[in-house]
């Protein structure tokens, strides 16, 4: 692969590779026993790494306006909706009705429509609230009362935005102002700037006060996004770009000399991550892109782009991507998550190589 210096893959190479990104991730069944109550490795169910998958897969069709992306992601929502194969609502289950937006607007199909208007309004007024009226972190299997998590924000917050959006609802839009605001209060250490886990109102704790690698990048690549998605007051953007801009310091400090993120991200005796280190590189590189960090970063999110390279085999999988993680209630449980390639891993690289493209065609339209 032609990779130079400083920049991402030249642009038949990054092709190439999302490609064979793509068939891996249509075609993933898993190498482990699952332990999620919804399956969570194939793309045949619906939950939260689909979601995930399915938002990177729209990003790739709108950089490329390849078809058959678009006709993947409808086949997926109408195999779903024709045999009513939709699960309950929940936090997590909510992250699929991202992408459903945006096909609503491509193609204009009211079924499409109709769901994500039910959905966003069990968002609003059926999902159980923590303190605050923080989105309480409900699951397939688990109600997590009074419990707030860095997850929630990009898995139902970037859908309501978007609902918000499309169906004209300024209410929907200042809720997710407050769930961000709320998130941030609870969640963010205030000596390192990056983010716990979770926190609980049962007992006020941040149970083992993870600094969990991936929980803190859905922070780092959603809020990149959800500045896209939603006109925010001046004041609520800049509040949340100085806590991106924080924890991005922190993150640039903390980086293992190869370019990866480990699990923990204060722990260089847990292992690295490379969902984590994608998402990173995603969101710091977009974020200096528009302007919302400085170009300082810049090195710190192709070092780690150059790092997500190394973890992919000649056929596409991405590896050292850990497995779907609970509440842990000691930092051991980050430790011991079983590591194997999962949708979110092919599709979090996706997202980092479709920005690596944007800031290549840049540097290229500048020369």
């Amino acid at each position: 692969m032609q990779i130079n210096g400083k920049a991402g893959l030249s642009a038949s190479n990054t092709d190439n590779l999302v490609h064979k990104l793509l068939r891996q991730l249509q075609e993933m069944k898993g190498g482990m026993a699952e332990t999620a109550p919804i399956g969570i490795i194939s793309m045949d169910n619906w939950e939260w790494p689909q979601g995930v998958a399915l938002f990177a897969l729209y990003s790739y069709y709108k950089e490329t306006g390849r078809p058959e992306i678009l006709d993947y992601m409808c086949r997926w929502f109408d195999e779903k909706l024709e045999s009513g194969n939709i699960p309950y609502k929940n936090v997590n289950t909510v992250c699929p009705m991202l992408t459903l937006t945006y096909l609503y607007e491509e193609i204009g199909k009211e079924s499409y429509l109709a769901l994500c208007r039910e959905w966003a309004d069990y968002v609003m007024n059926e999902l159980p609230r923590a303190g605050e009226g923080g989105f309480q972190h409900v699951v397939s299997g688990g109600l997590n009362e009074g419990q707030l998590w860095d997850d929630t924000l990009y898995m139902t917050v970037l859908f309501l935005t978007r609902a918000g959006v499309l169906l004209k609802e300024s209410r929907y839009l200042d809720e997710s102002v407050r769930q961000f605001l709320v998130h941030l209060k609870y969640l963010t250490d205030p000596a390192t700037g990056l983010f716990y886990h979770g926190w609980t109102f049962d007992g006020s704790h941040h149970f083992a006060q993870a600094l969990w690698a991936r929980g803190n990048s859905w922070y780092t690549a959603g809020l990149v996004d959800y500045l896209d998605m939603a006109p925010l007051p001046e004041g609520v953007r800049l509040f949340l770009l100085s806590s991106l801009e924080r924890q991005v310091a922190k993150l640039q400090e903390v980086q293992a000399e190869d370019g990866m993120w480990h699990t923990l991200l204060m722990d260089p005796s847990s292992y690295k991550e490379t969902s984590a280190t994608a998402a990173f590189a995603y969101g710091i590189l977009k974020a200096v892109r528009c302007g919302y960090l400085d170009r300082s970063y810049l090195d710190t999110g192709w070092k780690a782009y150059h790092a997500v390279l190394r973890q992919i085999d000649d056929a596409g999988l991405v590896h050292g991507v850990s497995y779907g993680t609970g509440m842990g209630r000691d930092l051991q449980f980050y430790k011991d998550i079983e590591q194997c390639p999962m949708p979110y891993g092919q599709s979090m690289v996706m997202l980092m190589l479709v920005e690596g493209a944007r800031h290549r065609e840049e540097q290229e339209a500048l020369a």
